[in-house]
């Protein structure tokens, strides 16, 4: 009989075939298989056949009691995220009919406190981590560039990194990004990011380039597109000269984007369409945005546009 190793392989195919991103994938796989593994070392349980709703009420718990290297419990996003992948299993399963539609609505969602988010730097930091950056090098032109383009449009690192040069419009001041579940939208660039893209475009990139072919905007200095993991390396480097609050990571620069929007007064639909969210759930009705509209939110509200 197939195995529930088996079905997940199945279905992380199937969502590669949908165009699922590699991220999903990668994180769905890895927690299903932390479930599988429990399965089999806690109840022996490795087909779909033998698995039963007491099997789900106990990884609830298990995942309950579960402690952090500190000592303290997971945080309820943690284990939401957790309980979305083996759902999402579940569900694909159930919707072929291996196992029977109630086990899926078997775990339930903890409930999330509504906090503040964290890890978000006053626009005053921001001004000061940017001006901090040497921008004599390409390296360092690249990276303010790229610190004021995240903050100035909101947009998630894998938006940012994913950027070719055909995306963006300097004479609209606008990117075309490609967001989640490969939905693709238009952001604004602010006056501050576009002056130092329209630099880096014409007077960095070129020294950067290896091959003429290279579609990618940001390059790194072996002519590469740049990878998430050297963005992060080089920001902290950056951030490591600041006596900043919070860790200051790339998703940072995107929630201190969102925070002066609101606080300036901008419209939460408006929000929503520039960081390219699906659903707000305070709102009952849905109002398709034009870019115009989120030029304007953008260009009152966002600091660095007020400053110019």
């Amino acid at each position: 009989m197939k195995t529930l190793d088996a079905w997940l392989a199945d279905c992380l195919d199937h969502g590669r075939a949908l165009g699922r991103s590699v991220v999903h994938l990668r994180v769905t796989r890895f927690q299903a298989l932390v479930f599988l593994r429990w399965l089999r070392d806690a109840h022996q349980v490795t087909t779909a056949d033998r698995l039963r709703r007491e099997h789900l009420d106990a990884w609830t718990k298990h995942l309950a009691a579960r402690r952090t290297a500190k000592g303290l419990p997971l945080k309820p996003s943690s284990v939401n995220r957790q309980i979305e992948s083996v759902r999402g299993l579940l569900h694909w399963l159930a919707v072929r009919g291996v196992v029977p539609a109630a086990l899926v609505e078997a775990i339930a969602y903890v409930q999330e406190p509504q906090l503040l988010p964290t890890s978000v730097l006053p626009h005053a930091q921001i001004k000061k981590l940017a001006a901090k950056i040497d921008t004599t090098s390409a390296e360092g032109f690249r990276d303010r560039t790229m610190l004021e383009t995240l903050y100035s449009s909101g947009v998630r690192a894998a938006e940012l990194l994913a950027l070719d040069v055909a995306d963006v419009d300097l004479a609209n001041a606008t990117a075309l990004v490609m967001g989640k579940g490969r939905k693709q939208r238009v952001v604004p660039i602010g006056k501050t990011a576009l002056r130092l893209v329209t630099s880096y475009l014409r007077g960095v990139r070129p020294f950067l380039v290896r091959d003429a072919a290279e579609r990618a905007l940001w390059l790194t200095r072996a002519g590469k597109r740049l990878p998430y993991h050297t963005l992060l390396k080089r920001l902290h480097a950056h951030a490591d000269r600041l006596a900043l609050p919070v860790t200051v990571t790339p998703h940072t620069f995107r929630r201190s984007c969102t925070t002066e929007l609101i606080r300036g007064g901008a419209n939460l639909w408006h929000v929503k369409e520039l960081l390219g969210h699906e659903h707000l759930d305070t709102l009952q009705h849905y109002a398709k945005l034009t870019i115009a509209d989120l030029k304007k939110t953008h260009a009152k509200c966002h600091p660095r546009e007020r400053e110019s």
